[in-house]
């Protein structure tokens, strides 16, 4: 059992490195199950298609991010430090694994027939307007801001960073991430709060 779980994340791991790569749709079940070190039919016995890859990519990865979001939730600190530590958890995980971010804001995030299928993006959100509602709440977020059209906004913000480190267009060494976490704080967490 513990050698078919490793398979299928080698499988995995080596989808995220090919799909970064080359492109979703430029990518072949071969490229991946060469990239991974596999027999081409096992990547079949794992998955039933391409698309099963992706989204099994996407469903871990997210959850996972939605694990560190819930986490940033729990944390007991005001919301404002919640938030920042939300800004932290997506930024870093640029640092951390950039192939997966790349293929997330490329293929997964644009695509709308997994958007469509899942309800996982909207999971984030929610975290997000629950968290600006706490802050109303505990009296750290003005009264009058809507905590949905707030999360949309900072979640936005953060895909819009994302996208930027992928597309080459703004600087993503570790200094330029470091000062991305610090603006978003600044201007987009500290801006919910009372004057």
């Amino acid at each position: 059992m513990a050698a078919a779980a490793e398979k299928r994340r080698q499988i995995l791991d080596a989808a995220v490195r090919v799909f970064a790569a080359q492109g979703y749709h430029a990518s072949r079940v071969g490229d991946v199950a060469k990239e991974a070190g596999v027999a081409y039919g096992l990547v079949y016995h794992y998955f039933d298609s391409k698309e099963a890859v992706l989204e099994a990519v996407f469903r871990e990865a997210w959850g996972r991010l939605l694990a560190a979001v819930a986490l940033a939730e729990e944390t007991g600190g005001d919301a404002a430090e919640q938030l920042a530590l939300v800004v932290r958890i997506v930024f870093r995980a640029w640092r951390d694994d950039p192939d997966l971010v790349r293929l997330l804001v490329r293929e997964i995030t644009r695509s709308p027939h997994i958007q469509d299928e899942l309800d996982e993006i909207g999971q984030a959100f929610k975290s997000l307007e629950r968290i600006v509602a706490h802050g109303q709440a505990e009296g750290t977020f003005r009264p009058e801001l809507d905590p949905r059209l707030c999360g949309w906004m900072l979640y936005g913000a953060l895909e819009e960073v994302l996208t930027g480190w992928v597309l080459g267009q703004l600087p993503d060494d570790a200094n330029a991430v470091e000062a991305a976490e610090r603006e978003v704080v600044r201007t987009l967490v500290d801006g919910l709060r009372p004057a």
